[in-house]
């Protein structure tokens, strides 16, 4: 028996599948998914040692953040234990990410907390529109081609990972500081003078601690440089945000 509303869900699930805007979306986010499934192989082979190769993929399919994973993996890797606590703080940024998305959706609170499950990094930033709103239909195509990309790059890289060998002679180890360079060259340090203070006092945050502080606080205590720029985003008009890169 077909439950009330299933009728009504249908439609809509159509019309967001035929919407140009949908399509555009999608086309926009193949070229960032095959990026994003590379990476998911690298991801996979070097947290298979670490977590095992079920929690490696689970945790791909369910938290689907590439910096949080990255993160946590690595704290992990190095013998810590506070990798909740890291990877909700690389996570953070969707809060306002979202606040300034909600303006441009309608709906209920579940609807509009369904579609905000589908906001990435890059899916966000194509989406921004003139005058502060979002593309939301564009928003979840781009994001549509990652979603598979991460997961299936991630079991791969597990799967494989006995063929690749140890990660560290092909220098794969790498990959965790140069993907955190990577989002901060073209994020945050891009971002103006301001950023650029906050990055190199969380540097050095982190490199005071690492000696002699336990595993991942180093990480927790550099975000505290992030405290700098809240001044300066509490003068800036209220839809500055929606133009800002995501990072």
């Amino acid at each position: 028996m077909r439950r009330p509303g299933q009728g009504r869900q249908n439609r809509r699930m159509r019309s967001l599948l035929a919407h140009p805007s949908y399509h555009a979306g999608v086309r926009a986010g193949v070229p960032v998914a095959v990026a994003g499934f590379v990476l998911g192989i690298s991801f996979g082979v070097l947290s298979e040692p670490v977590v095992g190769p079920v929690a490696a993929i689970v945790m791909s399919a369910i938290v689907f953040a590439g910096s949080a994973q990255f993160g946590a993996v690595a704290v992990l890797a190095a013998g810590g234990d506070v990798v909740a606590a890291v990877a909700v703080l690389l996570n953070a940024r969707y809060v306002p990410m979202g606040i300034a998305l909600a303006p441009s959706l309608s709906g209920g609170p579940l609807r509009r907390a369904l579609i905000g499950q589908g906001m990435v990094d890059f899916s966000w930033a194509a989406a921004a529109r003139e005058g502060g709103s979002f593309d939301w239909r564009f928003m979840l195509g781009a994001t549509t081609p990652a979603y598979p990309s991460w997961v299936g790059g991630t079991a791969i890289g597990v799967l494989a990972g006995d063929l690749v060998g140890d990660p560290e002679t092909l220098g794969l180890d790498a990959i965790f500081p140069a993907f955190f360079l990577a989002l901060l060259l073209s994020g945050e340090a891009s971002a103006g003078r301001r950023a650029v203070v906050a990055a190199l006092l969380g540097g050095a945050i982190a490199l005071a601690l690492v000696p002699w502080a336990p595993p991942g606080v180093p990480v927790i205590a550099a975000c505290v440089a992030a405290l700098i720029g809240l001044d300066h985003a509490a003068r800036r008009r209220p839809g500055a945000l929606s133009g800002g890169k995501a990072g």
